[in-house]
């Protein structure tokens, strides 16, 4: 994966810019533990007049630092330059526009603990009530997804018992009905059976069946 992260700073000059006659970009970018940190290094020379006959030299150290979402891996990322341009404002300031790539990045596996439930439709529903019946017991997210799923399962005819795996999954940016679909190998009907996907929003959890009977 391949992030690129823009960056534009004004440096304002303490005299009038005619003219940048010449410009250079370091950096000394790093990466410590999901952030990119380090400073841009802008150098040159300069005219004050357009008929002046020397140069003025000037030098910048411009801080840059980024955050990465903790489910990215930058530990064998490769960070470098894809962009710099850089333009005249007000004769008296430098506007810089760098694109930083960082390139390489891998996108963590969650491993989630595949949960396996047994389930006897003779007594499960009793044992359901009686769980929703205590108000004063706390009920954690994780929890109330298996409440809904048990309520499901209860609904559907012909099946004595029932042996599920499920996984679960966290939705994410870029995320589908369809790829979610695929990356399982389920149907849309089995997805809507154990899970209300009419309103989905990153961060909420699905509960992903894998019937392994």
């Amino acid at each position: 994966m391949k992030k690129i992260v823009p960056f534009k700073h004004e440096i304002p000059f303490k005299t009038k810019i005619s003219e940048i006659t010449s410009i250079s970009l370091e950096h000394t970018l790093h990466k410590e533990e999901g952030l990119v940190t380090g400073e841009f290094i802008i150098s040159g020379e300069y005219k004050i007049e357009d008929n002046s006959p020397t140069n003025d030299k000037f030098s910048y150290e411009l801080p840059f630092n980024i955050d990465l979402d903790s489910h990215y891996d930058i530990s064998n990322a490769i960070i470098d330059i894809n962009d710099f341009y850089y333009e005249i404002l007000n004769e008296d300031k430098l506007v810089v526009n760098i694109e930083v790539v960082i390139d390489k990045i891998v996108e963590k596996l969650i491993e989630v603990e595949k949960q396996v439930i047994t389930i006897d439709a003779n007594d499960i529903e009793s044992e359901t009530n009686n769980k929703m019946e205590d108000s004063n017991a706390p009920i954690v997210e994780e929890n109330r997804n298996i409440q809904e799923v048990v309520s499901n399962i209860v609904e559907i005819e012909n099946k004595d018992s029932l042996y599920v795996t499920y996984h679960i999954h966290i939705v994410r940016e870029g995320d589908t009905i369809n790829t979610i679909l695929e990356k399982y190998h389920i149907t849309n009907e089995t997805l809507c059976l154990y899970n209300d996907i009419t309103d989905l929003k990153i961060g909420d959890k699905l509960l992903i069946p894998a019937n392994e009977n």
